[in-house]
């Protein structure tokens, strides 16, 4: 008797130590939430820089289109960035010298012929002073000095106008036509640039999608990423066991191939439940209802492929 005592309790303590697994594994797959780089615009393919299995550096070229009518409005731009600046720059100053010089030849040549005036015009004032001219002579004479003297004030007065600049508002006009144009500049520059893409991280090229000299039409991707991180297990839990599944949670994974003790975090439960196979509900039908989950793989899961079928349970993993 006590002989049989001692291998019950032997039988019972196996019993308790040994892994449970009283439920029916949910089925799942690995899934990858994958990076699409395309361009904003169309444009033939023309250089490939990655294959399908790369691994790829953040800012490492993925692929270029052909750039020849962006390089032409580029170039455009920049030319109508400089006329605008140039303008605004020569608005902003007088006249050249050699402009400032002839003006200064004129007044001096206008001095000199107002010098002449009033010298005539004096000399016939003393003469009809001491009787030897009628008064009447004078009046051309004085004419002719103010006409000169005019001459004089009005080549000063262009002298003055040619050293400074433009008015205020014909400044900040041109200032701002200036900015419109470097704007326009740079985004000639970024639009040739969108031409070039670039790896936004460090990833795996899962896919290409073409080849060197295709047109790619605008927004459709030429390479996939799959960057760090982007994998996910995704499976259905039967409505009975939904109490168990929460946010934060742990479920463990196996596979085909796949080292043992694989668990996964879960991270998303689907709020709407779902039939599967298609029934028409009833409390009959209860049973087979089932919600989404969403886990992300931890340790060694994160070596799962994408697709790969998985059976995922709750608990811990038995040793």
């Amino acid at each position: 008797m006590k002989r049989r005592c001692w291998v019950l309790g032997a039988l019972i303590l196996v019993v308790a130590c040994a892994p449970q697994s009283d439920e029916t594994a949910m089925s799942g797959y690995a899934e990858a939430e994958l990076v699409y780089v395309a361009p904003p615009a169309a444009g033939t393919l023309q250089t490939l820089a990655v294959a399908r299995g790369d691994r790829v550096k953040r800012g490492q070229l993925l692929y270029s289109l052909d750039v020849d009518s962006e390089a032409i409005s580029r170039d455009a731009a920049r030319a109508r960035s400089e006329q605008a600046a140039a303008q605004a720059d020569d608005l902003r100053k007088g006249k050249r010298p050699l402009e400032l010089k002839q003006i200064d030849e004129q007044l001096v040549q206008a001095q000199a012929t107002l010098a002449g005036s009033a010298a005539t015009l004096e000399r016939n004032r003393k003469l009809v002073e001491q009787g030897y001219m009628s008064a009447s002579t004078l009046d051309p004479l004085v004419a002719a000095r103010d006409r000169d003297a005019a001459r004089v004030n009005e080549l000063q007065a262009q002298r003055n106008f040619a050293t400074a600049a433009a008015r205020r508002d014909e400044i900040a006009a041109a200032a701002a036509s200036a900015r419109g144009a470097q704007a326009d500049l740079a985004l000639a520059q970024w639009r040739e640039g969108q031409k070039r893409r670039e790896a936004p991280a460090d990833a795996l090229v899962y896919d290409v999608m073409y080849r060197p000299g295709e047109w790619v039409s605008a927004g459709a991707p030429v390479v996939a990423l799959q960057p760090p991180g982007a994998l996910k297990v995704r499976f259905f839990v039967p409505e009975p066991l939904l109490s168990r599944t929460a946010v934060g949670g742990e479920v463990t994974l196996q596979c085909d191939g796949c080292a043992p003790n694989l668990r996964a975090r879960i991270r998303w439960v689907s709020p709407q439940a779902e039939y599967t196979p298609p029934v028409i509900y009833s409390n009959a039908s209860r049973s087979k209802l089932v919600f989404a989950v969403e886990a992300t793989p931890l340790d060694g899961a994160a070596a799962l492929k994408p697709g790969q079928p998985v059976d995922v349970r709750f608990g811990k993993a038995g040793p």
